[in-house]
């Protein structure tokens, strides 16, 4: 399968769809609840702009650097948020999860570790890559925890990396798992499905 080729994931909780336009009043709904564009340590869309961010998002597909996908839940179909495959190098078989949020309401279930594990498994073992990166702002204790609790291990922190929409300056998390991890982070993931474990927000990511 050719990098960053469009793709359904599918799995028993969530499914992951290749992100269009038709998906706007769905994810304008899934981010009104938590109101999550109002967290200052991450860039979450507001409602008025959730069509810009689609299309920014599709702008960056199409330059070859971003597969953006869209979160349903599996059982009804009901959008939860976004997430993508972003930054791509498809030369050192390298790509970083994120750009992601999702609903207040499926924050800590299983939604966001069976989106991991779709998503990694995809990078793994479809793409053959060798190692899949996680960045998160400083501040974002929650996602920096969740990102550890998937297995990935910290690999540093790059000062003032970004501005963020307020001014100040963001000091960003950097994580990835390796093709030599990742069959004991699929086996921990699937684990931790079985039980019903979830792994966090799946907030903030990117």
């Amino acid at each position: 399968m050719t990098f960053l080729d469009r793709t359904v994931l599918q799995g028993d909780h969530v499914v992951l769809e290749p992100l269009g336009h038709e998906h706007h009043d769905g994810l304008v709904d899934a981010v009104r609840d938590g109101e999550l564009w109002t967290l200052w340590y991450t860039r979450i869309p507001t409602p008025e702009d959730m069509r810009a961010e689609i299309e920014r998002r599709l702008q960056e597909e199409r330059a070859g650097s971003m597969l953006p996908f869209v979160t349903r839940r599996a059982a009804t179909g009901e959008v939860l948020g976004m997430t993508t495959f972003c930054d791509a190098d498809a030369a050192s078989r390298r790509v970083e999860i994120g750009a992601t949020w999702l609903a207040r309401s499926a924050q800590g279930t299983q939604v966001n570790t069976e989106a991991k594990l779709l998503m990694l498994t995809h990078a793994f073992e479809a793409w053959d890559c060798i190692a899949v990166q996680f960045s998160t702002h400083w501040m974002n204790l929650q996602s920096r925890a969740a990102i550890a609790r998937l297995g990935a291990k910290q690999d540093g922190v790059l000062r003032s990396h970004k501005v963020m929409p307020d001014g100040t300056l963001r000091d960003t998390v950097v994580f990835s798992i390796i093709a030599a991890e990742w069959p004991t982070v699929r086996t921990h993931l699937q684990h931790r499905l079985a039980s019903g474990a979830g792994t966090g927000t799946g907030t903030g990511t990117g």
